[in-house]
């Protein structure tokens, strides 16, 4: 198998949705204190979203009835806004999609409100850091498992944490996603090469417990079986000559030639 990939031109594209995303996220993050609700922050998206000039990614795929997905503690993914207001000490993540041009970006991140226990504060921690290492495995040359074993590599070392298996990160570009899948642990074979041009979401999952996980009656929102609080995030990255381009971020590269200059890519 060949992974696609992707040209300049489209991947430039694509950081435009990135940039729409990532500063969608920055504002919902300071958004994010005791008695805001989830609806609260997913009008805000949408608004945020609509006054950019982009349209969600999520608001009606298969069904989906939101502009983000909010999860709350026990919820891993795809947690539907509602009207409970966030507690001191709950721990959210957003994941938020927008589409310009035709080209999506996708990126979440996992908030504390509030002060944090520090075994969830901890949680949050590592699980960021093994976004960082799948990212920097994500070079032209290496191989697509060597993404998910960075990841997982990262986790046992900062603890005994659960991995999701059920759900992975993706490929993405004009569908929000593509293939390949991008697990988020080793697999018996690094699987095919990574080129120049191949844009993925990578995104770890990862709970203070086991990592078995359950679908609500909704058939949407993905939560840990054994209640125990969960941390996700995520980020679109292109393949660049020069190494990473992280199309989500709010600060790096605007063009494919800064990009792709040994200075500037990640």
């Amino acid at each position: 198998m060949r992974l696609a990939t992707k040209t300049a031109h489209q991947v430039v594209a694509m950081r435009r949705a990135g940039l729409v995303v990532a500063r969608t996220l920055a504002a919902l993050r300071d958004a994010i204190v005791p008695g805001a609700t989830p609806r609260d922050l997913d009008a805000l998206a949408s608004r945020l979203i609509s006054e950019a000039g982009a349209t969600p990614s999520f608001l009606g795929y298969h069904g989906y009835p939101a502009t983000i997905c909010t999860s709350v503690n026990d919820v891993v993914v795809h947690g539907i806004p509602d009207d409970r207001p966030l507690r001191s000490g709950d721990v959210i993540s957003i994941d938020c999609g927008a589409v310009v041009d035709g080209w999506h970006g996708d990126s979440a991140i996992t908030v504390g409100v509030g002060d944090l226990d520090e075994p969830v504060a901890a949680l949050v921690a590592a699980c960021e850091r093994s976004l960082t290492a799948g990212i920097a495995a994500m070079v032209g040359h290496g191989r697509l498992g060597d993404i998910g074993a960075a990841v997982q590599a990262s986790v046992e070392e900062s603890g005994s944490y659960g991995i999701l298996t059920d759900f992975t990160g993706h490929g993405i570009g004009r569908a929000m996603h593509e293939e390949p899948f991008v697990p988020n642990y080793r697999t018996r074979r690094r699987g095919p090469r990574l080129d120049v041009g191949v844009v993925l979401a990578i995104e770890p999952m990862i709970t203070l417990g086991d990592p078995d996980v359950s679908v609500d009656a909704d058939g949407w929102t993905v939560r840990t079986d054994d209640g125990t609080v969960s941390a996700h995030v995520e980020h679109t990255v292109a393949i660049t000559p020069a190494g990473p381009w992280v199309l989500t971020a709010m600060d790096g590269p605007s063009t494919w030639e800064e990009a792709s200059d040994s200075h500037g890519a990640a």
